[in-house]
């Protein structure tokens, strides 16, 4: 009678701790989401809008930190032109694009208070 009572006793103590179980495994869930996957996520869309309003003439820096200009753009793939020299142009794939500095259309001028002057 006492090994039966023990044996009742230890499947009780089994079938409490499930529930704190699935309640760590929650807990552990909602952590792993708010600090690994949606960060990424977020920097997923940052990133692919930044790609997608890619234009001629804009200032990239690449993944590898070369500085140059871009020429041509396809769907995948950009032309950038570094340097000063006219022949120094490379074909790569826009996920190499790490910044995009946007070229002024409008240029300020040089002195504001002669604008002023008129």
């Amino acid at each position: 009678m006492g090994i039966l009572l023990s044996e009742t006793a230890a499947t009780a103590g089994a079938g409490s701790m499930i529930p704190i179980i699935l309640m760590y495994v929650v807990i552990f869930g909602v952590f792993f989401y708010f600090v690994l996957y949606r960060p990424q996520k977020k920097e997923q869309k940052k990133t692919s809008a930044m790609l997608s309003t890619l234009e001629i003439g804009d200032c990239v820096l690449t993944s590898s930190g070369f500085y140059g200009i871009i020429i041509d753009i396809t769907d995948d793939t950009v032309i950038v032109e570094f340097g000063n020299n006219k022949n120094c142009r490379i074909p790569m794939q826009k996920s190499a694009i790490a910044q995009v500095e946007k070229a002024e259309d409008n240029a300020a001028p040089a002195d504001p208070k002669a604008n002023a002057k008129k």
